[in-house]
């Protein structure tokens, strides 16, 4: 039996092993394997069963052990890591990397504990003998006696201050019976003691609801792979869909994956699975799967699905790659947000791979949200996914009244440039008097953007990337959000001395400070990356926030989507025009998903909300298409413009980026590439550039760019792969290739 291997050892090549009669019958493809590699045993995943014609066998080494007893890398995910190799042209041994956690690269054991337990019931003599000749072992035994569970050993050893030697001398006498029990360290175990399990009871449909959950009902049951989008406004009952549709799938025998755009979403749509699952699905347990979690937490949740002891998972785009056993349901919420896709190699994006794993299982692929991707949008037009609607809110609630204050008049009104206009002031402080709650949000953490001197224009920026240092006010500091630089804000100009360097925009912790300011009597927390640095803490936050703790909660993008707080009457926009002035075609597209889905958090219980958007540029299309949560309107222009100048959805994207310490030197090697591509895919690609990139320099590295647009990806990648390999690149130069890039600085 002749076995090929990829292996976890840092290159992308297939080795040949032969499989000792030991191994035969455990060996499958997908297993997770040790093999000798030099003098060394290193791990890898059985791709194939067989060798090629003519291959020299009487050269092949042994397969030395396979670690676990079932597939580390299900036939579903082994053909998903080959379809991402292709795609997103990176090697196989990195995908593999990125699908199979590290623990169990490295053939971690799972955790375990010993107990004990009373094996046989001593009579009274038998004791009263025990006693008189080994009073500890007899202390052990009452102990023992009284326990209604097995206690862990090292917890009776511990309390009762004995030794192993007592434990030893009852299991030889047969008396006492020591058992092995596996530890589960699992993630949020004590969601009741935070407060964020909520009511297990489904609520009732309404018939918009009831429509989608009997189409996905009837695909689920077909058993036939199909995508289809889920659009319904915000409050409109997605997550409730997404919960029918889970039982169906549990009881048809099936697995679901449900991917969530941020971390700080996973612990109350975790919450109100595990409720309901619990409930009404003889206590299904849902694993949670997120960059957060340990190593043990992830090695545990893996191993529960592998085995098939769990058949949810719940988590952010890497959840995609869980080894859920028969898959039959991947729900993708909040599906256009940009945080599904990764930003370090391989750059695939969460979305698309989850619609791929579904093709290749056979499964149902559910995409929601309030605000659909154009691409996503666009499949839907074309045929290819299937469109389910929501448009009214659960129990008739009204969408947020959406007021859009012009800053340019209230500028001139209060004679500086405010962080807080008097009417979102005048609305926090009547919510505070309803004991009502406020949310107010900002895309950028910190105190300012920048530092300014007013007499000569000197601007702070990082030494080692081409952007302005960001001030904050708590510690004094100026802070590089790129490289991590910092450095003391200095009091005086650095270039001409005067006194005059002032901060210029905002960021939260200047709104934070304005707010305590304007309404001294709230209770404030902020939530931004800055401040959620510790693992739980914003679970923490959450939680109060929901228990009515905190009055007014200020943050960034990850309060800005998924959250239901019925008690939140408003929201404030505090500079929406920040995502709309950036150099990428998508900047309107951003904008409106974000007004409406910051929108959206407001007025999800019995009391109306309201929403007050503070912009420079009232009159933007996708700031009013926002006030209605128009989305076929903005869509319709939208996609007018990206047609005409031919942008995504309808051609594909290709990035390729060059950096290197030297900037002569990355431009000529960078213009040399860019001639080879020319002359060689000339006919299937669309070239623009090379140019510096619009951030030229971070750590210390410069950087170039170049764009391929394409009808095909699958038709110019491969190509693109060969020349790469083909091509004399200098040491000093890295180029990552960023297929479907949502990111274009």
């Amino acid at each position: 039996m002749i076995v090929g291997v990829h292996p976890l050892a840092g290159f992308d090549k297939v080795l040949h092993y032969r499989v000792p009669e030991s191994l035969r019958a455990s060996v499958a493809v997908g297993s997770l394997v040790r093999i000798p590699i030099v003098n060394t045993l290193k791990l890898g995943i059985v791709g194939e069963i067989g060798a090629p014609k003519d291959f020299p066998l009487d050269r092949l080494k042994l397969l030395a052990q396979v670690v676990y007893p079932f597939p580390a890398l299900p036939p579903d995910l082994l053909g998903l890591a080959r379809w991402m190799a292709r795609y997103y042209a990176c090697g196989l041994d990195s995908i593999i990397e990125t699908i199979v956690p590290v623990a169990v690269r490295r053939g971690a054991g799972l955790k375990q504990e010993k107990l004990l337990a009373v094996a046989r019931k001593l009579s009274a003599e038998e004791l009263a003998t025990l006693e008189s000749r080994a009073p500890q072992q007899a202390k052990l035994y009452r102990f023992l006696e009284q326990q209604f569970r097995p206690p862990a050993k090292s917890l009776v050893l511990a309390r009762l201050s004995l030794t192993a030697a007592v434990v030893n001398a009852l299991i030889k006498r047969g008396v006492v019976r020591e058992e092995t029990r596996r530890i589960e360290r699992i993630a949020y175990e004590d969601d009741h003691a935070h407060g964020e399990l909520v009511a297990a009871l489904p609520h009732r449909l309404n018939p918009e609801q009831q429509a989608a959950v009997d189409a996905l009902a009837a695909s689920v049951t077909g058993g036939v792979f199909g995508v289809t989008l889920l659009h319904g406004i915000t409050g409109s009952g997605k997550t409730e869909v997404y919960l029918r549709a889970i039982d169906d799938t549990l009881k048809a025998g099936g697995g679901v994956i449900m991917l969530v755009p941020e971390v700080a979403l996973t612990p109350q749509t975790v919450a109100r699975l595990r409720s309901r699952l619990e409930a009404i699905a003889q206590g299904q347990r849902c694993v949670v799967w997120h960059s957060h979690l340990s190593e043990g937490e992830r090695l545990d949740g893996w191993h529960a699905l592998a085995t098939g002891e769990a058949r949810v998972v719940v988590g952010a785009r890497s959840a995609v790659f869980a080894p859920v056993q028969n898959p039959k349901l991947i729900i993708v919420d909040e599906e256009h947000e940009p945080a599904y896709k990764q930003d370090e190699t391989p750059r695939y994006h969460g979305r698309d791979v989850a619609v791929m794993r579904s093709k290749l299982a056979g499964a149902i692929c559910l995409l929601g949200s309030a605000t659909p991707s154009l691409e996503s949008f666009t499949n839907v037009e074309a045929g290819k996914y299937r469109l389910l609607q929501l448009t009214q809110r659960v129990d008739a609630r009204k969408l947020p009244y959406i007021d859009i204050v012009d800053m340019r008049i209230e500028a001139m009104k209060q004679r500086t440039l405010p962080a807080l206009s008097g009417k979102l002031v005048r609305a926090m402080q009547d919510r505070l008097e309803r004991r009502e709650q406020t949310i107010l949000f900002i895309n950028r953490r910190g105190y300012s953007s920048s530092m300014l001197c007013t007499k000569c224009g000197h601007v702070e920026e990082c030494t080692h990337c081409s952007i302005t240092m960001t001030y904050h006010r708590s510690d004094e500091m100026l802070r590089c959000h790129l490289c991590g630089d910092q450095r003391n804000a200095p009091a005086r100009c650095p270039k001409c001395g005067a006194p005059d360097i002032r901060w210029r925009g905002l960021g939260t912790q200047r709104v934070e400070e304005t707010v305590r300011r304007m309404v001294p009597r709230a209770r404030i927390e902020r939530m931004d990356t800055d401040t959620m640095s510790k693992k739980n803490r914003f679970r923490e936050v959450l939680s109060s926030f929901r228990a009515g703790k905190i009055d007014v909660l200020i943050g960034t993008q990850m309060i800005g989507k998924g959250l239901d707080f019925p008690n939140v009457t408003l929201v404030g926009l505090i500079d929406a025009d920040i995502s709309m002035h950036i150099p990428d075609f998508r900047a309107n597209e951003r904008t409106f998903q974000l007004l409406v889905q910051v929108a959206g958090r407001a007025g999800r219980g019995d009391r109306a909300g309201e929403v007050i958007v503070q912009t420079f540029t009232p009159q933007a299309e996708a700031i009013q298409f926002s006030r209605q949560a128009d989305f076929a309107g903005f869509a319709a222009a939208e996609l007018k413009m990206r047609k005409e100048f031919r942008y995504p959805p309808y051609r594909h994207l290709i990035h390729h980026l060059f950096r290197g310490p030297n900037p002569e030197k990355l431009q000529f090697f960078a213009e040399q590439w860019a001639k080879l591509v020319e002359k060689t895919l000339g006919d299937r690609v669309e070239l623009r550039g090379p140019s510096a990139s619009p951030i030229e320099k971070i750590k210390d590295e410069y950087r170039w760019q170049l764009w391929y647009f394409t009808n095909s990806v699958t038709k110019v990648v491969p190509e693109l792969a060969r020349l790469r390999s083909e091509f004399a690149w200098p040491d000093d130069l890295t180029q990552v290739l960023d297929v479907d890039p949502v990111n274009l600085a």
